[in-house]
């Protein structure tokens, strides 16, 4: 293990800068509350942060809309500020980790304001441009992921742009060496400035088809898809075409052999596609991405099949590969309420973070996780999100996990001395850092004795995985490595379940600050949401 990479079974807790602690009083958090914040998060026992966008952005996609890759928005702070984030997460042994967006811009970008001009500007090729059909209509019939067409027409050049997401994220034309050759620039950038890697948004986005063929359609019972609901008419589509190119492929292997010139840099790339699983296989073989992760277990579906079948089929298709596990993230609704519903317990909260971190992987952990975090419900008239203003009321957006973070029972929880950005719920005050950290009991303080436990157990931070088969709904597996054999089972009800244990003079392991299970022989009794390790020997 000592001579792994770093990121080889760490835990990276993603930090969403605009709600985790503002230290000028405008509502929004900033890099200096990060700063301020970084021996708590030391504290945790994760290995690494993950920063969401804080660059120079109009934030209609709060910050993943970027008008210049190089600068701070001042919202955020500074330069200054970032490098003295960087320099103290460093001194507390916490590696670095800042988002990237390849795909688009923001409409504000000077990259996308010259280009627009004419056809014969020097950027006129840098973004996707196409000629309306005879009609006026759009050239093909791509949708958006945020609601209707993919295309937006621009009268100064007479053509219709490309855009993926929001019309203000106009798509980069990535079949132009010089804007690949851009983005490995501002990549450098970063790289030069000390940062340790990257997690790449919607990597498989960059590369459109150059032929702009029409997407087929989908039937009706196959509109399921992974971060977006199904009565948004891009579920109506399959994605062949508007992403996920295998020219994609080429530029990745670029990617890659520039972090190489930085020892122990790493690429974290998001991946959603017609099948993700199948596309993080194919991208991170060879000298492409370090690791991927997709939208598969950040779904509503909750059982222990499900989560047994999707890893496995990840396990046959990744070869050389390595995954990366998240139950929740910024852009969908919390863990424990998408498996626990209105009231979830803490001892759902315990046995998730433990499962996730159980799994051969490395794991993604969004803040608020470690306190046990429900969805917030937050009012329509308080949205901010413009996904979710669109879909309303059946989709209410990604505001409800996007609430500040709640450090204290105050009425601000601690977040600000002005008006948070977005509404802190009663539910979340009432979990806040500072209740918890007094309550030996609480999730906060089980969640830091499974991360030091976990990090003294070889076979979960670089074991193989093996399934057992348990009934639902158990889910069960051994990791092993280097001689240390250790089993892992998860209750995933709210009512007592019970397994057996295969061969093999199994015995509890203790002191990772999850209840003890029943042991009885070779039968095993799990309480609600209960866990279970045992080492064979």
């Amino acid at each position: 293990m000592s001579h792994s990479p770093w990121w080889r079974g760490a835990v990276i807790y993603q930090i969403y800068p605009r709600s985790f602690l503002d230290t000028d009083g405008d509502g929004v958090g900033d890099l200096p509350g990060i700063v301020e914040r970084l021996d708590y998060v030391a504290s945790l026992g994760v290995d690494a942060i993950w920063i969401s966008p804080f660059f120079k952005s109009p934030m209609a996609d709060f910050g993943y809309d970027i008008a210049d890759q190089r600068a701070v928005d001042p919202m955020f702070g500074t330069l200054d500020d970032f490098d003295r984030l960087l320099a103290k997460a460093h001194s507390l042994g916490l590696k670095v980790m800042i988002d990237q967006v390849f795909s688009h811009t923001s409409d504000q970008h000077e990259w996308f304001r010259e280009s627009r001009q004419d056809r014969d500007n020097p950027k006129a090729d840098w973004y996707v441009w196409a000629d309306a059909r005879e009609d006026g209509t759009p050239p093909n019939n791509w949708m958006s992921l945020f609601g209707g067409v993919a295309w937006r027409w621009e009268p100064r050049r007479c053509q219709y742009y490309l855009h993926n997401f929001l019309s203000s994220q106009p798509d980069l034309n990535f079949h132009n060496p010089q804007v690949q050759q851009a983005t490995l620039d501002y990549v450098q950038f970063w790289l030069d400035r000390g940062v340790d890697g990257f997690r790449l948004d919607s990597i498989n986005f960059c590369f459109h088809d150059a032929q702009l063929r029409d997407n087929p359609p989908k039937p009706a019972d196959k509109r399921v898809g992974r971060g977006f609901s199904a009565d948004n008419p891009y579920a109506f589509q399959y994605h062949w075409y508007n992403n996920t190119q295998p020219e994609n492929i080429a530029f990745l292997e670029r990617v890659r052999a520039l972090l190489d010139r930085y020892p122990g840099a790493v690429t974290l790339g998001e991946i959603s596609s017609e099948d993700s699983l199948a596309t993080t296989a194919e991208y991170t073989s060879g000298n492409r991405l370090h690791m991927g992760y997709s939208f598969e277990l950040l779904v509503d579906d909750f059982s222990a099949g499900y989560i047994r079948d999707t890893v496995s089929r990840l396990e046959a298709a990744m070869t050389e590969g390595w995954p990366c596990w998240a139950v929740s993230n910024h852009d969908v609704r919390r863990a424990v309420t998408r498996w626990g519903g209105d009231a979830p317990s803490p001892q759902l909260a315990r046995m998730l973070v433990a499962m996730v971190c159980s799994l051969r992987g490395s794991v993604c952990l969004y803040q608020g996780e470690e306190l046990g975090l429900p969805e917030a419900d937050v009012p329509f008239e308080a949205l901010q999100d413009p996904y979710g203003i669109t879909f309303w009321p059946n989709f209410k957006g990604r505001d409800g996990c996007r609430t500040p973070m709640p450090w204290s029972g105050g009425a601000d929880a601690g977040f600000s001395t002005g008006r948070p950005w977005l509404p802190v719920p009663d539910a979340h005050r009432a979990l806040s850092v500072a209740a918890q950290e007094s309550d030996p009991n609480s999730v906060l303080n089980a969640f830091r004795a499974f991360m030091a436990w976990r990090k003294q157990q070889p076979a979960l931070v670089a074991g193989s995985i093996a399934f057992l088969d348990a009934p639902e709904p158990v889910l069960a597996f051994v990791r092993e490595v280097d001689g240390q054999r250790l089993l892992a089972a998860f209750n995933l009800s709210p009512g007592q379940a019970g397994f057996t244990l295969p061969p093999g003079g199994w015995r509890q392991q203790l002191g990772h600050g999850l209840p003890a299970a029943e042991v009885d022989g070779d039968g095993v009794v799990l309480p609600a949401h209960g866990t279970f390790f045992a080492t064979d020997g």
